[in-house]
């Protein structure tokens, strides 16, 4: 595969959530990923396959669904990480990074992933734009999810 065709189809994401909890309690809501739907809209659906793995079912303001398989790689309490590796739609990895900050919690998300899904390689180079707004708009949304959720304890 041509350089320039794996850069089109990689994305790396990072976002910064302040956020009005302990890191320890965040650090604990993240953990669990099977309570995603309950406070963040765009993921729709997670199915527990083991105890370190579980699918997901994605979607955001496009209408399209990502569909994953993600594995756990990284829990350490100690340094605030947790780590998964995804393939399915998309394969790469994503990193939660919880540490004191601001009065409360900083949150860092990064993600590093190439785009599996034929239907989003094919609009790669005209989506491009557009599916890094929805991923935007996807963490703005679960910012303010978590933050809600936190809030009611």
């Amino acid at each position: 595969m041509p350089d320039w065709s794996r850069r089109l189809h990689h994305y790396r994401f990072r976002s910064v959530w302040l956020l009005d909890a302990p890191p320890a309690v965040v650090y604990a809501v993240l953990g669990r990923g099977e309570s995603y739907p309950r406070w963040w809209p765009q993921v729709r659906e997670i199915t527990s396959i083991d105890e370190r793995c579980g699918t997901a079912r994605i979607r955001s303001m496009l209408p399209y669904d990502l569909k994953i398989v993600a594995s756990e790689r990284v829990r350490d309490p100690a340094a605030g990480v947790l780590e998964i590796t995804l393939r399915g739609d998309v394969a790469g990895w994503a990193r939660w990074t919880i540490k004191p900050g601001g009065g409360g919690t900083r949150v860092v998300y990064e993600q590093e992933v190439e785009v599996c899904k034929p239907l989003l390689r094919g609009l790669a180079l005209p989506g491009r734009p557009l599916f890094a707004v929805n991923h935007r708009l996807m963490m703005r949304a679960g910012r303010r999810g978590l933050a809600a959720w936190l809030a009611r304890g």
